[in-house]
């Protein structure tokens, strides 16, 4: 589970995040849209303890970010806009390196497993990271995520720059990610594929969490209509 209370981060006075409060149950996919500085990434940074709030609380699975990090750090994957991979090696060699210095260790059988869970062809397992699509290369830190048996997912911008093909297999993911019991926390513009792949959508304008709306309760033109009203 996530939540955040009254969260606030300033940056030389002026407010990155306004007093932004959320909760996102155990087992939700939970988007957030908006524009270029909304607030999103910045949202999911100090959930992952990458920069500090400058006022209120962020919580995941009932442990406070700031202070208990270091419990929360194993139950949790991150996967941001531009994964920073090591090109020179295979696929297989990235996981095995990101599982060996989180201290988990597995056979290539194991590894193979969790690429195949995450959606990579297996006849790129031993191709190198440079050779792969953004897409490709999701997939490998998707296969860290289900390595690590984490149990809360966050997500910056998967499906920007991503082809159709890639997009629909993402989503695919998502949901088989969610049918194991994964929460999971987006970033994302597309609104297109947020109403189809999330279960509750946050609007986000200059810092602010506007409105929350249920996607199954929300048509895609529903939600562009809202969407253009409150950005305006």
């Amino acid at each position: 589970m996530i939540q955040v209370q009254n969260l606030t981060k300033e940056y030389n006075s002026r407010k990155a995040l306004d007093d932004v409060s959320f909760t996102v149950t155990r087992g939700e996919i939970f988007s957030l849209i908006g524009a270029n500085g909304a607030g999103k990434s910045t949202t999911i940074k100090i959930l992952t303890h990458q920069v500090l709030a400058t006022s209120g609380s962020a919580s995941v699975n009932g442990l406070d970010v700031s202070s208990h990090f270091g419990q929360i750090k194993p139950g949790i994957a991150y996967v941001p806009e531009n994964l920073m991979l090591y090109g020179y090696l295979t696929g297989i060699q990235n996981l095995d390196f990101f599982c060996g210095i989180s201290g988990l260790n597995y056979t290539r059988a194991e590894l193979e497993n969790y690429l195949i869970q995450a959606g990579l062809d297996a006849g790129h397992f031993d191709k190198k990271l440079a050779n792969y699509s953004k897409g490709m290369k999701q997939k490998v830190g998707i296969a860290f995520a289900l390595a690590k048996k984490a149990t809360v997912l966050f997500l910056d911008e998967p499906t920007s720059g991503l082809d159709p093909k890639s997009i629909a297999e993402f989503s695919v993911l998502l949901k088989n990610l969610k049918a194991s019991g994964m929460t999971i926390l987006i970033s994302s513009h597309d609104l297109f594929r947020t109403i189809n792949d999330t279960d509750r959508i946050g609007i986000m304008k200059e810092g602010r969490l506007l409105e929350t709306v249920y996607a199954r309760e929300t048509s895609f033109a529903q939600l562009e209509e809202k969407y253009m009203q409150l950005m305006q």
